[in-house]
């Protein structure tokens, strides 16, 4: 009997290689090679095409693996390649059985970095989709690279300026914060992201839009990004139709990206569209390999990927660079406790939520002051700034609780001296809190017109 690794060693004598067994669903289930988890394999067609796929898992003798291209064509007993293997091959070196391969060989996934990205328009794998030419890039970094260690970063003390008045105001930022952005569907979310790439003060932006529809991609890169956005900034776009695997890679590329520059020493806005879309990914693959489903059909592992992707922005060590990071969490059916939303409520550090009901009465951007958080603001601004914060949400909110009593008439006025305070400021408060597309108004003004509304 051949052993492990041996299984076609016959057919093509210069390499080892294994065979698929069976397809079910998203997965290809293989025999006769032992490889470990997150490897990557080549699966031969007949007529020359080729599937990439990646090792997910294994049962006994059986890998697990996922494709990150189409599937169409595969064949029972179609010949499987590490794809380390073939790069030997084509080297020249010697081809080493994969099951006598000792384990510093089996090496992380690599990405190819460097500042030939900016401006360009990437796909999951990092193959351009601009159509500009091939990439000339100098480094390769590790697609999934383990966080800074916590006591080595800098602190948050650094306020970030993303030109939204609502945003510096009263929701302050900090470079290399991570905030999330929880809204539904076609509330306003990917304007709001557009105006923070355009307007934040950084040195490169990296967008990863993850899951999205493919319309949106060029939608979003040439109406809202624009030229001037673009060209300093990287596009990674693993859409919807693409397999689950190139979109967890899609977003890992994103973050090693802004990793790269960050390490540089320069200042990275990392936005990604959208934390759930990466959520739903590794639900699918965790899904078709068999892991039981734990929270309203999200299985374990997803819960785990979050913070692992999440923790790897922030600031970098002192004196140096900075990932500053938005992520958009997709609340289904404007549900706040929807699972995803929950947990990355709990590992970000601040949200921003965005209120359908002031989407619907033509409030742009639809930010919910109420619901909306930042919990680095106090290491940020002064007591006096963070006095008027406190005072224009308690105004703001005093006015909400009792806008039913305005408004049929119910309330008298003289009965409460703070919420006459709010009834007479409410409509400057409104408009504080809207802003238009293409306007920018920096901290400095922000903070400013604050003062002077809360003063007026």
């Amino acid at each position: 009997m051949l052993e492990c690794g041996e299984a076609v060693a016959a057919v093509e004598p210069w390499i080892v290689t294994g065979r698929l067994t069976r397809v079910a669903g998203l997965v290809m289930e293989a025999v006769g090679l032992r490889l470990a988890v997150g490897s990557s394999c080549t699966v031969h067609l007949p007529g020359g095409h080729d599937v990439d796929a990646e090792v997910v898992g294994f049962s006994g003798e059986k890998l697990f693996l996922m494709p990150s291209t189409d599937v169409y064509g595969l064949v029972p007993g179609a010949r499987v390649t590490p794809v380390d293997a073939l790069m030997q091959r084509a080297s020249g070196q010697a081809v080493i059985p994969s099951h006598k391969r000792r384990r510093s060989q089996d090496r992380a996934r690599q990405v190819a970095v460097g500042d030939g990205l900016l401006g360009r328009i990437l796909d999951g794998a990092g193959r351009p989709l601009d159509m500009l030419g091939p990439l000339h890039l100098e480094k390769q970094v590790p697609l999934h690279c383990r966080p800074c260690n916590p006591l080595g970063r800098a602190p948050i003390h650094q306020v970030l300026d993303v030109g939204v008045r609502a945003i510096n105001a009263l929701l302050t930022v900090g470079r290399g914060q991570r905030m999330g952005l929880f809204a539904g569907s076609g509330i306003g979310k990917s304007i709001l992201l557009g105006m923070m790439a355009r307007f934040t003060s950084a040195d490169v932006v990296v967008v990863g839009l993850i899951g999205e529809r493919g319309r949106e991609v060029k939608e979003f890169i040439e109406n809202i990004l624009g030229p001037a956005g673009l060209a300093r900034s990287v596009v990674v776009a693993a859409p919807a139709d693409t397999p689950p695997l190139l979109r967890l890679h899609g977003a890992a590329y994103a973050t090693s990206i802004a990793e790269y520059f960050r390490d540089q020493g320069k200042h990275v806005l990392l936005i990604m569209d959208s934390l759930t879309r990466f959520a739903m990914a590794q639900r699918e693959i965790a899904l078709a390999i068999g892991e039981p489903p734990a929270t309203k059909g999200y299985p374990p592992s997803v819960f785990a990927k979050l913070p692992q992707l999440v923790e790897r922005a922030g600031n970098g060590l002192e004196g140096g660079g900075s990932i500053t990071a938005f992520y958009t969490v997709l609340v289904e059916g404007d549900d706040q406790q929807d699972p995803i939303a929950d947990s990355a409520r709990a590992i970000l550090d601040g949200h921003i939520v965005l209120s359908r009901s002031l989407s619907d009465q033509g409030h742009y951007p639809a930010i919910d002051i109420e619901a909306s958080v930042s919990r680095a603001i106090t290491e940020l601004l002064q007591p006096e700034d963070l006095a008027m914060v406190r005072r224009f949400r308690l105004l703001y909110s005093r006015f909400q609780r009792s806008r039913d009593l305005i408004n049929v008439g119910a309330y008298v006025k003289g009965s409460d001296l703070l919420l006459d305070e709010a009834i007479l400021l409410h409509p400057m408060l409104d408009a504080f809190l809207q802003q238009g597309m293409h306007h920018r108004v920096n901290y400095a003004d922000s903070r400013n017109q604050l003062a002077e509304l809360l003063n007026a």
